[in-house]
């Protein structure tokens, strides 16, 4: 296989692990913001437990995928089997 294509493969896989970081960040701060915000959504979640517990669950799936896209990151500039395999 050519550096050329290896290397490409690379910059292609940080960018895509940049991407699903950026993206779990975002579902975490919208997690937190829907959970904490006492003036926009917390009457919307208070008055549905379902609701409530759908901030929580967007806000443990951002943080997972936030972390995840971190070892990817990481993986793909290092060229670690094991981290991009996580």
């Amino acid at each position: 296989v050519p550096m050329g294509v290896l290397s490409c493969m690379k910059y292609l896989m940080f960018i895509f692990n940049v991407l699903v970081f950026a993206g779990g960040t975002c579902l975490a701060g919208t997690g937190v913001w829907v959970a904490v915000d006492p003036a926009g959504f917390q009457d919307i979640v208070a008055a549905r437990a379902v609701l409530r517990a759908g901030a929580w669950l967007l806000l443990a799936v951002g943080i997972a995928l936030s972390l995840l896209g971190f070892l990817g990151c990481c993986g793909a500039l290092r060229r670690s089997r094991p981290l991009l395999l996580l």
